[in-house]
C-alpha cells in the first residue's frame, strides 16, 4: 500500500479486486435511464413546478462543431471545415433559448454558465456575440457568474482568447491529453508544446480567473515514464484544475476509435501505474483529491465548494453551485432540474426542425423522478461529493429512519467495510482514504436503477 497523500491512499490489490463498471455519477439517475416516454409536455410541466421554487439557474450550450476528429473522443460531434454549417445551428440554437426562456420566471438568477463542445471556438466572433447578446437578452445574469468555455487550443489565437474575456467570460478549459507527440499523431490530435503554452500565457495575460486543463491516460503509446513528462509540463503550465480521465476504448460505440491502433494501448498493469504515478505527481504539487477524476489547487473554487459542503455533480462534472438548477441548449444537451431531466435531439436535422415552431422544445427523452430518486440522488451525490455522509442530514431532509430505509444497502456495505473501503458507524459513513479512489463502487451500492447492469459503464478504476 502506497501513502499519497493526507485523503488518498492507493492500494492495488484491491483496485483489481473492485475492477467493474459503474456508472459516473454525473446525475442519479444516469443519463442511461432516460425514456422517450417522458416528452416535451412533461418538461414544460417539470420547468413550471421549477418556477415554484424560484431556484437559480445554470446553462449550459453545446457546440457541436469540430474541424478535424481527435480518435479518442466521446462527445457528439460534427466534423467540418465548412464554417457555413453553424450559422443554422446557431440561429436554432438563439430560438431553443428564446422558446425555453419563456417558460423560466426572469427573475431567476443564472449563476453559472458553460459553453462545451464540440469546439465552441469554432464559431465566428460575430456568432459568439450574436449567441451572448441572445443570453443576456433573455436570461437574468448574476455579476458575479461563473462564465466558462472550452476551446480547442489549435484553432485560436490571442486576439479570440482576449475577445472571450472582454466578452464576459471568465473560466476557461482546453485539453491537452499527452505531450508526447507519438501519442498525439496516433489520436489524430497534435499541438505543439510552443502552442500550448503560448496558449496558456494568452489566457493569463487576458486575466481569466481560472483555467482548467484535460489530460487522458491510457492512450496508445504510454507509459508511466511518457505521461510523467507530461505531468511535469502541465504542472509547469500552473493551471488551476486539472483533471485526469481515464481513456475508455469502446470503438463499437465510438467508431473514430477504430482508427487507434489498439496492439499499442497500454495494458491494464501499467494504466494503473500511470494513474498511482500521477496521483502522486500532482498531489506533491499542490493539487487536492477532488474526486473521481479532478484535481485542484486549494484556492480553487472547486476545492472551497468541497470545503464548505456545496460541491455537487452535473452533465459537466464537479460545479460549485449545489442550489442551482441546470438548462441545457444545443442539440444533445442535458438539463437537470430538481425532479426531472430532459435530454434534446441528438440529430441536426431533428434539432433543427424542433426548434422552428414557437413555443416548441427539442426535447427527445426524460426521466421524472421519484421520491425515492431524489432520496437516493442526495444519498450519492454526498457520497460522489464529500466522501462522507451524515445520516440525520437525510433523515432531518425526508424525515426518515436511515437504517431502515437503506437496511439492504448497509448490508452490501459491510463487505466494502472489511476491505477498507468505507468506514459504517451509527452517525454517518465515512468513506476512506484507500475508498476514495473506488467512490463509484461505493455509490452505486445505493444504485437501484443501475447496480445489476454494469456492461454499459466504463470500468469504476
Amino acid at each position: 500500500m502506497v501513502f499519497l497523500l493526507p485523503g488518498v491512499k492507493f492500494d492495488l490489490d484491491l483496485i483489481q479486486k473492485y475492477d467493474t463498471r459503474a456508472p459516473r455519477y454525473t446525475s442519479y439517475p444516469p443519463a442511461t435511464e432516460l425514456s422517450e416516454t417522458f416528452t416535451e409536455t412533461d418538461f414544460k410541466a417539470a420547468i413550471a413546478a421549477s418556477n415554484q421554487r424560484k431556484t437559480p439557474l445554470s446553462l449550459y450550450f453545446h457546440i457541436p462543431f469540430c474541424q478535424s476528429a481527435c480518435y479518442f473522443c466521446g462527445c457528439n460531434t460534427v466534423i467540418s471545415n465548412n464554417k457555413n454549417i453553424a450559422k443554422p445551428y446557431v440561429e436554432s440554437l438563439v430560438q431553443d433559448i428564446k422558446n425555453t426562456a419563456a417558460l423560466i420566471d426572469s427573475d431567476r438568477k443564472v449563476l453559472q454558465i458553460h459553453w462545451g463542445g464540440g469546439t465552441p471556438n469554432y464559431l465566428e466572433r460575430h456568432q459568439v456575440e450574436f449567441l451572448w447578446k441572445n443570453i443576456n437578452r433573455y436570461f437574468n445574469i448574476d455579476p458575479q457568474a461563473e462564465i466558462s468555455i472550452e476551446i480547442n487550443p489549435r484553432y485560436i489565437e490571442k486576439n479570440y482568447i482576449f475577445f472571450l474575456r472582454q466578452i464576459g467570460f471568465n473560466r476557461i478549459s482546453f485539453g491537452i491529453q499527452d505531450f508526447n507527440r507519438q501519442v498525439q499523431v496516433a489520436v489524430n490530435r497534435v499541438q505543439p508544446e510552443e502552442m500550448l503554452f503560448d496558449v496558456m500565457s494568452w489566457i493569463k495575460e487576458a486575466k481569466f480567473e481560472s483555467v482548467n486543463v484535460d489530460l487522458i491516460y491510457g492512450l496508445p503509446y504510454q507509459t508511466r515514464e511518457t505521461f510523467q513528462e507530461t505531468l511535469k509540463k502541465t504542472i509547469e503550465l500552473d493551471p488551476d484544475r486539472i483533471v485526469v480521465f481515464n481513456f475508455a476504448y469502446v470503438p463499437w460505440l465510438k467508431p473514430t476509435q477504430k482508427n487507434i491502433p489498439q496492439e499499442a494501448l497500454p495494458p491494464a498493469e501499467e494504466k494503473l501505474e500511470i494513474l498511482k504515478m500521477t496521483i502522486e505527481e500532482l498531489t506533491n504539487n499542490q493539487y487536492l483529491f477532488i474526486g473521481m477524476d479532478h484535481f485542484a489547487k486549494t484556492n480553487d473554487e472547486l476545492a472551497i465548494a468541497q470545503r464548505n459542503g456545496t460541491l455537487k455533480r452535473n452533465f459537466q462534472g464537479y460545479t460549485t453551485h449545489a442550489e442551482t438548477e441546470l438548462f441545457g441548449f444545443g442539440a444533445t444537451s442535458i438539463s437537470m432540474l430538481e425532479d426531472a431531466y430532459a435530454q434534446n435531439h441528438k440529430e441536426l436535422k431533428d434539432y433543427y426542425q424542433k426548434t422552428l415552431a414557437a413555443g416548441s422544445l427539442p426535447i427527445s427523452k426524460g426521466i421524472k423522478l421519484t421520491h425515492n430518486d431524489i432520496i437516493r440522488r442526495d444519498v450519492i451525490m454526498g457520497i460522489m461529493s464529500h466522501f462522507q455522509l451524515h445520516k440525520q442530514d437525510i433523515e432531518n431532509k425526508y424525515h426518515i429512519s436511515f437504517d431502515e430505509y437503506f437496511s439492504e444497502e448497509l448490508k452490501a456495505l459491510k463487505p466494502l467495510e472489511a476491505d477498507g473501503l468505507v468506514s459504517l458507524s451509527k452517525n454517518q459513513i465515512q468513506i476512506t482514504d484507500i475508498g476514495r479512489l473506488l467512490v463509484r463502487n461505493i455509490a452505486v451500492i445505493f444504485d437501484t436503477h443501475t447496480r445489476t447492469r454494469e456492461t454499459k459503464f466504463s470500468r469504476a478504476i
